[in-house]
Formats: structure tokens, C-alpha cells, sequence
């Protein structure tokens, strides 16, 4: 039996699901198109567990905290979380005083170009879930990750509401098609 770590991405797409199938959905050496299956692909539903799998074993990763001392690995879970979504979903990763994560959750949900985010209920969970620190997340459909003025207010009134109550805002990152933009990074925060 050959290690899996040595088969190739098509193969290993082959196993789950076929070879022909692994072939149509591995376009342009990108794992992009997998996550986003069609409906009435008869391996459509195979495909949404595998990516959920996934999505799974990454918040466990992050939940043991190391992972979120790594940038990359909240950057590819949230392309994880993201991946096929249709609408702006606004999403905030509740974590302790050691920045490991508590929770995370989709709190808003929008169209396909806004969703409307209301500072006191983000409070709200900070607390319930006794958050010493959050990272703020949402998606652009549009795959531009690009950030806007209302998501650069958005973030200000977070950021002020949460320092009220003793809670740091980490990060807002932006996730689009290809790329993940980090407000820390662009010195927004």
C-alpha cells in the first residue's frame, strides 16, 4: 500500500471520489473548484463531507492553540469556513486570554455584496463565551478581498466597543477567492 503522503492531488481526489471526477474537478492545480461542487454532480454530497471533515480538523488543530501563533493556518480555515459561499457571512473567532479559540461563529449573514453587522450583539457573545480577544472574519463573494469603507467602519465601531469591556480586536481578515487580506497587516487596526 502506497503512503499517502506520495500519491499526487488527483489521486488522492481519485480515491474519494473517482478518477474521471478527480480529473474534472482538479482545473488548474487548484483544490478551489472541489470545494465547489454543483448540485446534481453525484458526488456532490461526498464532496460537502469531505470539506466539512476538513473544516473540522482544522478548528481542532486551532482549538489547541498553537495554531492560531501560525497566521496561515486561521488564513486557510477561513478559506475553508468560506469556500462556496454565496453570500457575505460575517464571522467572529471568540478566544481566551492565551488567543486560543473558544468558539466561532457565524453571526451575520448578508447578499452578495454586505451584510449588516451589529456591534452589541457581537458584544454580547464576547461575553457570553468570556473572550479575552477576538478575530473578526467575513467573505466577499465577488472573490475581491479588497476592503471597503463600510468594512473599515464596521471594524472601528467593533474595535471601540469591544475595548469598553476589555476585549481586543486581533485582526479583520477579508476572504476572497484567492487571497486572505489581514487588517492587522495593513496597520487598519
Amino acid at each position: 500500500m502506497m503512503k499517502h503522503e506520495y500519491l499526487s492531488t488527483v489521486d488522492l481526489l481519485a480515491r474519494l471520489i473517482g478518477t474521471k471526477t478527480a480529473k474534472r474537478l482538479y482545473v488548474g492545480g487548484s483544490l478551489t473548484p472541489f470545494f465547489k461542487p454543483q448540485e446534481g454532480d453525484p458526488h456532490y454530497e461526498r464532496i460537502l463531507a469531505a470539506g466539512e471533515l476538513v473544516r473540522r480538523w482544522m478548528y481542532e488543530q486551532m482549538d489547541r492553540g498553537p495554531a492560531l501563533l501560525n497566521p496561515a493556518s486561521v488564513r486557510d480555515y477561513l478559506r475553508l469556513l468560506f469556500a462556496g459561499e454565496e453570500r457575505e457571512i460575517f464571522t467572529v473567532l471568540f478566544l481566551d486570554n492565551r488567543h486560543r479559540v473558544i468558539a466561532v461563529e457565524r453571526m451575520f449573514f448578508g447578499t452578495i455584496d454586505g451584510a449588516n453587522v451589529h456591534p452589541r450583539e457581537v458584544v454580547k457573545r464576547a461575553l457570553r463565551h468570556n473572550a479575552a480577544a477576538v478575530i473578526l472574519s467575513h467573505n466577499h463573494p465577488s472573490g475581491v478581498a479588497e476592503p471597503s469603507q463600510a468594512d473599515e467602519l464596521i471594524t472601528r465601531r467593533l474595535k471601540e466597543a469591544l475595548l469598553l469591556i476589555d476585549i481586543r480586536v486581533l485582526d479583520h481578515l477579508i476572504v476572497g477567492e484567492s487571497v486572505v487580506e489581514s487588517f492587522a497587516e495593513r496597520g487598519l487596526l
